[in-house]
């Protein structure tokens, strides 16, 4: 029996305006697949960019799906699935293909490995805000990285959803976040989020900042967002033998490194953590046990209501005015 789904489609690359919601003929769930209904969906900076036609990997076109982060119900699973059951709450696990899985729709076929338990104690919203971000942060900074108490740690674009999630794994491992936005605008939020310092890129040398915030040493780990002709410079804070992450290219630009450097330099997939079942045990545990002790509390920038409103949530995305994660109610 087939179901019928709103869906977010694009047939061309673009800005937000390409972002269609058109009804989409569902299967029902085979062998090893669920039917879940969203309530509430995540936007992430990958989105926007995949949308664009600049993300690491081309949409298939036309009628390509988008979206990795979602937060919804069971409504039916397919034979020989044992992992899930029809009324449980669960979270996409963003490790998918976006184009034939994207899960910014009302409801989706996925595979079980595409997902992963919610609590019941998380609401929708809270949930499409969490996963990725929290994941992202703690796979790159504690699994990657090898964050330990007393570490500095240098976040660039704190301001982003994973910014903002780093600061707070940070402090939760007892690590000093020293993070840098572009704006005096969000130094506030951002100290009041739990930074320890915050530098204003756009008006403060990061470079010089960081070693003095570190009295001359440098910082142990840097989490960096933006890549490009910039990251080198980043190498400049970092103690010797310390580790840089490059997690996200919002400068396009070839990254240049230097020859000899003394450095740790890691590219990070949140894929690498959440492809395999043991992975996603992990990162589940520590979202759940972060959320149920208080430690991590997702900052939600804005919440759109109905999934006709997801182009405003794409500009809001691109206009760079926002602190946290862009919710959309399903």
């Amino acid at each position: 029996m087939s179901t019928t789904a709103r869906t977010v489609l694009f047939h061309e690359i673009g800005g937000p305006d390409v972002l269609t919601v058109e009804d989409v003929e569902l299967p029902a769930p085979g062998p090893g697949e669920v039917l879940v209904r969203f309530e509430a969906l995540g936007l992430n900076r990958a989105e926007a960019m995949f949308r664009a036609g600049t993300y690491f990997y081309q949409p298939a076109l036309p009628g390509s799906r988008n979206g990795y982060e979602a937060a919804g119900e069971v409504e039916a699973v397919g034979e020989d699935v044992t992992a899930f059951a029809p009324g449980d709450l669960v979270l996409a696990a963003a490790n998918f293909e976006l184009s034939a899985h994207g899960v910014h729709a009302e409801r989706v076929v996925l595979p079980t490995s595409a997902l992963v338990p919610r609590s019941a104690g998380t609401d929708a919203v809270t949930g499409a805000a969490v996963w990725l971000t929290y994941t992202t942060a703690y796979g790159a900074l504690i699994e990657r990285a090898g964050l330990v108490p007393g570490n500095h740690v240098l976040i660039t674009g704190a301001s982003s959803g994973v910014g903002t999630a780093a600061i707070q794994v940070a402090r939760r491992a007892g690590a000093v976040p020293i993070v840098t936005t572009r704006t005096e605008a969000k130094r506030q939020g951002l100290l009041d989020l739990g930074a320890e310092h915050v530098v204003v890129s756009g008006e403060e040398d990061v470079v010089k900042e960081a070693k003095r915030l570190t009295g001359g040493r440098g910082v142990d780990i840097v989490l960096d967002a933006i890549g490009g002709s910039g990251f080198a410079a980043l190498g400049e804070t970092v103690v010797p033998g310390g580790t840089l992450v490059s997690y996200g290219w919002l400068d396009e630009q070839p990254i240049l490194l230097p020859r000899q450097w003394p450095l740790t330099v890691h590219g990070y997939a949140n894929v690498a953590l959440t492809a395999t079942e043991a992975g996603r045990r992990r990162a589940a545990h520590y979202v759940d046990s972060g959320l149920a002790d208080g430690t991590l509390r997702p900052v939600i920038g804005e919440v759109f209501d109905g999934l006709d409103r997801i182009g405003d949530a794409h500009r809001l995305m691109e206009s760079n005015l926002h602190t946290g994660k862009i919710v959309v109610r399903v």
